[in-house]
């Protein structure tokens, strides 16, 4: 027990440090860090658990973002209601999306969620009366709550709040017997019906779970960067976040957490030395598939029970 404790209480001891550590920029590097390693572990219950990869995944990202924007800049919303709105509103988009996309299964449903994803997208992008069109919205305040977020610290351990949580509510999730029977539907649907599950209702429940959790990610990401635009939609971003899901590990929700911080690195990275990132990040897809297809999780695995071998 001791042993699978302290990793995580060391994990505790430098998030509460690093502020005190590192400069601010390396503080907002890890913020994103976090942020978006809870946008890969929602869509991850979606992958690694229901079995359907989607590239629709950033309109729910979006569309949590842009609630709160406009909430705060147009309605003058207080925080209390603007975040969780911004929720439940990515939440409605997943049910929505789930209702139309879970009618279909592989390519046909990585086509749909991409389609669907793509509309809401052109919404955002022309309704500039709105969203202010490819301009955005600029000057979005962060929240406060009991005390002021503006500071970059005390933003940083809000998003390690948050995120630390809705880790635990994921793990609690893919650890229930739902869980259980989500991996069931994945291994094999016909099977899980005979059985008498619902199998439908699992997948609409995981997809709707996964939408709110994408959402929550979505609103954190544009209260760090105080700005929204269409591209927080794009497919793009979806297609980032899928990458970080399988260099990390797919179904295991620990390594798309180290897989989205390692792109954010490499991305902030790569970045400050050439324009050509996404070429960059096909690179490390390909080479992901090619010669880690379980991720960074699976390679460590591998590594253990080679060592463990007598």
């Amino acid at each position: 027990m001791r042993r699978l404790l302290l990793p995580w209480a060391l994990a505790a001891i430098v998030f509460v440090a690093l502020p005190y550590i590192v400069p601010d920029y390396y503080v907002g590097l890890v913020t994103k860090m976090l942020i978006f390693a809870l946008f890969a572990m929602s869509l991850d219950l979606m992958i690694g658990y229901v079995g359907l990869a989607s590239l629709g995944h950033a309109a729910f990202f979006g569309l949590g973002g842009y609630t709160v924007g406009l909430l705060g800049l147009k309605a003058h919303v207080s925080e209390w209601i603007a975040l969780p709105a911004g929720v439940l509103v990515a939440t409605l988009g997943g049910v929505l999306f789930a209702f139309l996309a879970l009618r279909a299964r592989g390519s046909y449903f990585l086509m749909i969620t991409l389609a669907l994803a793509q509309v809401v997208w052109g919404i955002a992008f022309g309704w500039r009366t709105l969203t202010g069109g490819d301009d955005g919205l600029p000057g979005i305040k962060r929240p406060t709550f009991f005390i002021s977020l503006a500071d970059q610290t005390a933003f940083y351990y809000f998003v390690v709040l948050l995120v630390g949580l809705s880790a635990i509510a994921l793990t609690m999730i893919v650890r229930s017997p739902f869980g259980l029977a989500l991996l069931g539907i994945r291994e094999s649907e016909t099977r899980m019906r005979a059985l008498g599950f619902n199998v439908w209702r699992h997948q609409f429940v995981a997809f709707v779970f996964a939408a709110a959790f994408a959402g929550l990610a979505g609103a954190l990401f544009v209260y760090q960067n105080k700005f929204v635009n269409p591209a927080f939609l794009h497919v793009v971003m979806s297609a980032e976040a899928l990458i970080m899901v399988i260099l990390g590990g797919v179904g295991t929700l620990l390594g798309p957490a180290i897989g989205a911080g390692l792109i954010i690195f490499l991305e902030d990275f790569i970045s400050s030395q050439t324009q050509r990132w996404l070429l960059i990040l096909g690179i490390i897809y390909v080479v992901t598939t090619l010669f880690a297809p379980r991720g960074l999780i699976g390679l460590y695995r591998d590594f253990v029970a080679r060592r463990s071998k007598p």
